[in-house]
């Protein structure tokens, strides 16, 4: 599903991420733990295409057999939005919009029609329990449903893999463990592949398999 080998990332001088190697099957849920600086995000936003490694005629980063490193930045923006979803610790829902128009803007940006867009966003906020918030804004949900939402945005375009930086970062204890539930229901009924960043303990004993960063590499 997932195969990247030899990914390294500088910053100027500053070498951020020493070599990185992980393969990551389909359905599995993978924790990404590490300390504070250890390249976690910056591994995720290169995973997930939001950032680029560092060029090296070794390197290999493919999803679903393409080459991401192969494809120009058109190419990669199009493959980002129908084949990866992402959740990040601040929902970065937009206010103006409702949960069911925050939900459909990714389908929007995709091309599908606002009937297409509009009944699989209503499916997936039913789903997560939102029936009844979908024509609700975001300074109109608690926390843990504006989380909700952003779920159902990540999930809108059927993507192949969910990447998701610290999700539970800025929740109370009760909703954290609600979504965490949530991550592995989304698993079992749509054979979700989700690779995550948590300082979560709970949430990464709870993932199929734990990888360890530490100053740049994957130790364990």
């Amino acid at each position: 599903m997932i195969q990247a080998k030899n990914i390294h990332k500088f910053y100027g001088d500053l070498e951020v991420l020493k070599g990185v190697d992980l393969t990551i099957k389909k359905g599995e849920v993978v924790a990404i733990i590490g300390p504070s600086g250890a390249g976690k995000t910056t591994l995720l936003q290169i995973l997930g295409t939001l950032d680029k490694a560092s060029k090296n005629v070794d390197a290999k980063l493919n999803i679903n057999n393409i080459d991401l490193l192969q494809l120009k930045d058109k190419s990669l923006s199009n493959f980002r939005n129908k084949h990866i979803g992402f959740i990040f610790q601040f929902h970065q829902l937009l206010p103006e919009f409702t949960a069911l128009e925050n939900v459909c803007i990714p389908a929007f940006i995709a091309n599908k029609s606002k009937k297409e867009a509009e009944a699989k966003a209503t499916e997936l906020l039913n789903f997560l329990g939102l029936s009844d918030r979908i024509q609700h804004k975001p300074n109109e949900l608690s926390g843990g449903e504006q989380q909700r939402v952003a779920v159902a945005r990540a999930l809108v375009n059927d993507p192949d893999v969910i990447f998701a930086d610290e999700p539970s970062g800025n929740l109370d204890s009760a909703s954290a463990k609600n979504l965490h539930e949530l991550f592995f229901e989304l698993r079992e009924k749509f054979n979700q592949t989700f690779v995550i960043v948590t300082h979560n303990q709970e949430l990464a004993e709870m993932a199929d398999r734990k990888l360890e960063m530490k100053d740049g590499k994957i130790i364990n």
